[in-house]
């Protein structure tokens, strides 16, 4: 297969209906961080995160009939609310399966962008119950949040658009919760790059990523304590097998170091970011032998945060 082709077409497919998000950097972090740094904004795309690529790129490649019958996919956050606006954009139905402990304003999200909530019991099976069920029920196609290559095509957008720009960057780094992020990023690494190597972050306290290319299978995460939300998700096959074959390594940031990378955009570079999005920069911050003198294109994932829960 041609990776370049297929990411190229993708990227045409979904662009209609996507922000090609600014690139920014920060003289006063590159002096922290020992290198120059490029940030991509996803915080600013269309809901507030990279998800809206893959998610429209994943529903562009529906045929007509399932389309007609709409898309059903599960998820607590991101995913639902890119699914859901995406569908919206194309005149899809969509069906979401979030947990009942979803935050609210993420419902809310959902909801505002048209999607059709089902709540459930906070367990991955629960969730994948309830939307296998609404499948059967409405003849819906499942699209999943991250381990599906239509959806990692669409992710790998962010990168092309990044590696376009600046030609010649040493790294980029993503963080890595089910994948579906740094899997596309590395494919475009690989296809726009020039000797660009990839490398994923990833918190301590949900680590799997990191303890499955260790022991070479899917490693699963015992606990969800993490101001990350969006990263507390396990790899799926496809994301594993890309991240094992194609990124350079994941290095693992703590608690504290997440806050005050989160902290240290918000007031140096006055744009919001999550919490998920800091741990790239964390990374880059507590490892700086690895970065040191190199150009560095850094991907803050997305900007959907709770304003009455910050950490700082």
């Amino acid at each position: 297969m041609d990776i370049k082709q297929d990411i190229l077409e993708s990227y045409n497919r979904i662009f209609p209906y996507i922000h090609k998000t600014p690139v920014i950097t920060s003289k006063t972090i590159d002096k922290m961080a020992g290198a120059k740094l490029y940030f991509k904004c996803e915080n600013f795309q269309k809901m507030g995160a990279f998800k809206m690529r893959g998610a429209t790129n994943a529903i562009l490649q529906l045929t007509p009939e399932q389309k007609q019958k709409g898309v059903v996919t599960h998820s607590s956050g991101n995913f639902a609310q890119a699914l859901a606006l995406a569908a919206k954009n194309l005149g899809v139905k969509a069906y979401i399966v979030m947990p009942s402990n979803a935050p609210e304003v993420k419902k809310s999200a959902v909801r505002g962008y048209g999607g059709e909530i089902t709540e459930c019991e906070p367990t991955l099976e629960a969730r994948e119950t309830t939307a296998s069920k609404i499948q059967q029920e409405k003849g819906a196609t499942f699209v999943h949040p991250f381990n599906d290559f239509n959806v990692i095509l669409g992710n790998a957008s962010a990168g092309k658009e990044l590696l376009e720009k600046y030609t010649d960057l040493d790294l980029i780094i993503a963080p890595v919760g089910g994948g579906g992020l740094v899997s596309g990023t590395a494919l475009s690494a690989i296809a726009f790059g020039n000797n660009c190597k990839v490398i994923g972050a990833e918190p301590f306290t949900v680590d799997d990523a990191y303890r499955s290319l260790e022991s070479g299978k899917i490693e699963h995460n015992t606990t969800t304590d993490t101001i990350a939300d969006g990263l507390k998700t396990s790899l799926g096959d496809i994301t594993f097998n890309l991240i094992n074959n194609h990124v350079e390594k994941i290095i693992r940031v703590s608690e504290e170091e997440i806050v005050s990378a989160m902290r240290l955009i918000w007031e140096r570079m006055k744009i919001i970011v999550e919490p998920s999005s800091a741990v790239a920069l964390a990374a880059v911050l507590n490892s700086k032998a690895e970065f040191v003198n190199k150009k560095v294109g850094v991907i803050l994932s997305g900007g959907n945060v709770d304003l009455k829960k910050l950490p700082f």
